[in-house]
């Protein structure tokens, strides 16, 4: 999933200026729009030596032996924080902004293979059309600052067999590397979907959901009362988190530094858990 090992930025250049930055911020604007310091600019990833078209852009610098593809992820680590800036390249080599932050000159980057993912509502009310799911949408919006990108979702009532069948089709025949559940982990009679998650699971990742109820205690202190787990079917990690959007965004952001880390090894792309 990681395409080659970690590299430098050599240089950042901003062509509508004619110069040199050491350091910038990128994001977007309210439109959707890329950034750079509060500006509309279009990025382009360039290596050195590299003729660039004319015009008005950001130039982002990167080694000559630098491999990448359209679709995959560019991750800038400025500071002490990995991921902190997310891009992903784009046809011709422009560059959108996935997760916003710093990009400096000599920073370290590293080009990763999207994770293709799976999220799956579970809810009765969801499903009849009679709620608006935003904790899925919440999911596919998070996974995308680890490179994961969601290729199948959908809606289910709580019902168990119906959850099971899907989580078989998407890690089989789909070959899905990550699936995210959101709701039906609590302790309501229709609360079943970590009981799915153990009928067709292989292992049980216990981490997953300890690490979960550990951080939703820190907000609530009915957060053990949560089901959350994880399982392993093949080489798809599959993980149920609970079925609302702020508790989701919470469990995400406690289990996502391994995230990514997790889901390769399993996938066999990563040789260990040793440290990098």
């Amino acid at each position: 999933m990681r395409m080659g090992r970690p590299m430098r930025v050599l240089g950042l250049y901003n062509s509508k200026r004619g110069e040199f930055c050491k350091l910038v911020y990128a994001h977007r604007n309210s439109n959707g729009s890329s950034c750079v310091n509060g500006e509309p600019m279009n990025i382009i990833l360039r290596v050195a030596g590299e003729a660039a078209p004319e015009g008005s852009d950001f130039r982002v610098i990167v080694p000559p032996d630098m491999k990448y593809e359209t679709g995959d992820f560019l991750s800038v680590n400025f500071g002490m924080n990995p991921g902190e800036t997310m891009l992903r390249i784009q046809p011709g080599s422009a560059i959108s902004v996935v997760c916003p932050g710093f990009i400096g000159a000599s920073a370290r980057t590293e080009v990763l293979r999207p994770i293709r993912t799976g999220v799956l509502t579970v809810s009765d009310r969801g499903y009849a059309g009679e709620r608006t799911d935003t904790a899925g949408p919440a999911l596919e919006d998070l996974a995308a600052a680890i490179g994961a990108v969601a290729e199948r979702r959908d809606i289910v009532p709580d019902e168990r067999e119906i959850i099971s069948r899907k989580l078989v089709e998407w890690a089989d025949s789909d070959a899905l590397e990550l699936i995210m559940t959101t709701g039906g982990t609590g302790l309501s009679p229709r609360d079943v979907t970590p009981e799915a998650l153990t009928d067709i699971g292989d292992r049980i990742a216990p981490g997953f959901g300890e690490v979960m109820r550990a951080r939703s205690m820190y907000y609530t202190p009915r957060g053990y009362l949560g089901r959350g787990i994880a399982v392993t079917r093949g080489k798809t990690l599959i993980i149920a988190f609970p079925g609302s959007e702020r508790a989701v965004r919470q469990c995400f952001e406690a289990i996502a530094p391994a995230l990514r880390h997790g889901a390769e090894i399993l996938s066999g792309r990563d040789a260990g858990c040793g440290g990098h």
